[in-house]
């Protein structure tokens, strides 16, 4: 499943214009919520499609939310999401995007706060079943609710959280100002509806702006990209760092995962270097590996299975 990032900001602040510039969509109807994958560039990938000639090129992808306005019900709807990407307008008169930021953190620690008792008031009735478990869930919950009235994040609250609380204020937050200080979201937006020529021309062969803002949203989720490299299709892929072999098979197919035998492993660097699979075993550049191998950012995989 593809990680996830939910955009939130102010009214007007420019998010369903985010939205559409890295999805390269036209969005959706409006006051509805918008779902959509933003691609992650990667030059590595061009580069091995060019090595084994492949037919169809499919980069990695982040999937993306917007949902419409604020409040504690709206944002509740991201609380699955891994990431938050906070839209600040730089663009008004009287713009004040540093303190949009903290206003729109504070609506996200009330959330939280309403989250919390919501979820409290419910086991509290269930504790009168005299289940030990559940009343020290209660007692955690009201301990937890205290330190949010008194304005901490659940970020900052000492000790574990109850389980299955999904709080959006321990999310990651990337801050976009859309303006003269940040990024013209606006223009993004229209250049994402050009072929990547005319937009690339447009910007005299520069990167996208959007570039860095999915390279840091790949930085904070701790991604790593690994590689399916064939004629038929090369394709990136991202998991999070420290994840195995038997992830990263899970990850193309449930079925690769449930017959996975080992893994060919090779760097995308050799590959390229090489110029073919066949010259990379005839070095001896390829090895194989087995369920627990931790992949590293850049490996080449050809997992061998069987079902």
């Amino acid at each position: 499943m593809a990680l996830e990032a939910g955009i939130v900001g102010l009214p007007g602040s420019g998010k369903t214009t985010l939205f559409k510039a890295l999805t390269k969509t036209a969005g959706g109807e409006y006051g509805k919520t918008h779902v959509g994958m933003a691609e992650i560039a990667d030059p590595r990938l061009t580069a091995l499609a060019e090595v084994v000639a492949a037919k169809k090129v499919t980069p990695a992808a982040v999937r993306v939310q917007d949902v419409p306005g604020t409040g504690p019900a709206l944002l509740g709807n991201l609380r699955q999401v891994d990431a938050l990407l906070v839209v600040l307008d730089g663009f008004s008169p009287d713009a004040d995007p540093a303190g949009d930021l903290e206003n729109l953190k504070l609506e996200l620690l009330v959330a939280d706060r309403d989250h919390v008792a919501g979820r409290l008031e419910r086991v509290e009735k269930q504790a009168k079943s005299g289940d030990p478990k559940v009343r020290a869930e209660a007692e955690r919950l009201r301990e937890v609710l205290a330190a949010v009235d008194g304005g901490t994040p659940l970020s900052e609250v000492e000790g574990e959280l109850p389980e299955g609380l999904e709080p959006l204020t321990t999310k990651p937050v990337i801050a976009v100002e859309n303006g003269p200080g940040g990024i013209d979201l606006g223009l993004e937006a229209e250049l994402a509806e050009l072929s990547d020529e005319e937009a690339a021309a447009f910007r005299d062969g520069g990167a996208s702006a959007l570039e860095e803002v999915v390279r840091r949203l790949s930085d904070v989720l701790d991604l790593v990209t690994f590689f399916t490299a064939g004629e038929k299709e090369t394709r990136a892929w991202t998991l999070r760092r420290g994840e195995t072999a038997l992830d990263a098979a899970a990850t193309i197919h449930t079925d690769i995962a449930r017959g996975f035998i080992r893994c060919e492993v090779i760097d995308w660097k050799d590959l390229v270097a090489a110029g073919s699979h066949t010259e990379v075993s005839r070095q001896g550049l390829q090895r194989l590996e087995g369920k627990t191998y931790v992949i590293r950012d850049g490996d080449v995989l050809n997992i061998r299975f069987n079902i």
